[in-house]
């Protein structure tokens, strides 16, 4: 069994981001549904660790709020300035889709904190791994604004801080969110000592965002990849993705810490998107980049949990994935396993013309810089 922390805090759960209604302006006109980022998806995948006693062997790490100045390593004054503002008082919108509800800032902060205190257990050896349960997810959020449900963002703010502190010294964030995390490439699209991978979903969210075209700029030319997968990919799109381009772009990169933005939102069962993983999928992506830590970072690894929107299939990839981060292994079983239930999981000729892409032109850029 490894060693691994987890982050974890009830204030995550208290962010209130409102009705369904309200946030898309038809308040009053119809009747209120649930916001599809809500606390259940996560709070019911903590409650599964604590069902089945996973939680009680993982080691929790203290938090604090972020400060202003470790917010600020990315996000402009102003913007910070803004959401504390709204979240002082009445609340209102930080961006595109990102409500703030009184008090949310202050979690968001919180968010940021367990981050960066994953990261810095992982960089210091205080752990062999660690996962980060947080809330709100991060992201998206850009520098000046919020977006897509994110206020800050944490994984940014997180590498930024450990560069700050000279924890670490080379970053990969591997980001299998199904939507872009544009977000986190805008961190780093300048900087060569950290690499940016986001596998996603092709034009889903944010719409003309993460193409293949992306891969840096300046100094950070090479250094960010995109690899957008078209609607309706299972399992073999995912692997073939990971075997023929994640895996040989960290090998060039040789990072001294790999760092997973891990959304379930590509499940089968998501509301937010239009592919097909199911939990073992996530497994299986977890053992291949396990490996990949072990040959290149001596296992320095750390996973934040960014989105994921089904509240009952979230909690078992979810489990899959802490599963192989530490060795414990659960009597619980994924009741939608078999190929039988979801179908075309195969690899299909279009599915691999993508990864074509991303070999030829991001993956070639990279391998040219390294």
């Amino acid at each position: 069994m490894n060693k691994t922390g987890f982050v974890w805090h009830e204030r995550y759960m208290w962010h209130d981001n409102g009705s369904a209604s309200g946030s898309y302006r038809v308040r009053g006109d119809l009747q209120p549904g649930t916001h599809v980022e809500n606390p259940e998806t996560k709070r019911k995948f903590k409650n599964l660790l604590d069902a089945y006693e996973v939680t009680p062997q993982l080691q929790m790490l203290p938090i604090t709020e972020a400060t202003d100045t470790e917010l600020q390593r990315f996000h402009t004054p102003e913007y910070v300035t803004k959401v504390q503002h709204l979240s002082d008082h009445a609340g209102g919108e930080a961006g595109e889709f990102t409500p703030v509800g009184p008090g949310s800032t202050n979690i968001a902060r919180l968010g940021v904190g367990g981050t960066s205190a994953a990261i810095a257990a992982v960089a210091r050896g205080e752990v062999d791994n660690a996962y980060a349960l947080t809330r709100p997810p991060g992201h998206h959020a850009e520098r000046d604004r919020g977006r897509g449900f994110c206020i800050f963002n944490n994984i940014g703010l997180g590498v930024l801080n450990a560069l700050e502190e000279k924890l670490t010294d080379r970053v990969a964030v591997l980001d299998w969110d199904v939507h872009h995390g544009n977000g986190t490439q805008q961190a780093f699209f300048e900087r060569s000592d950290v690499l940016t991978i986001s596998m996603h979903q092709d034009m889903l969210y944010p719409v003309n965002s993460g193409k293949t075209q992306e891969i840096g700029e300046s100094a950070g030319e090479g250094f960010n990849i995109n690899l957008p997968l078209p609607a309706g990919c299972g399992g073999g799109a995912y692997l073939a993705a990971i075997e023929q381009v994640v895996v040989p772009a960290l090998h060039a990169f040789k990072p001294s810490m790999i760092i997973v933005a891990s959304g379930y939102d590509a499940s089968y069962f998501d509301p937010m998107s239009h592919m097909m993983l199911l939990a073992n999928h996530y497994r299986q992506f977890m053992q291949s980049i396990m490996q990949t830590a072990d040959e290149l970072c001596s296992g320095r690894l750390m996973v934040n949990h960014e989105g994921g929107y089904s509240d009952f299939y979230v909690p078992l990839c979810g489990l899959a994935v802490i599963e192989e981060l530490s060795g414990i292994q659960t009597s619980v079983r994924d009741p939608y396993a078999g190929t039988e239930f979801v179908a075309n999981q195969d690899l299909m000729p279009h599915q691999q013309a993508y990864i074509d892409q991303a070999k030829s032109g991001p993956l070639a850029a990279l391998l040219k810089r390294c």
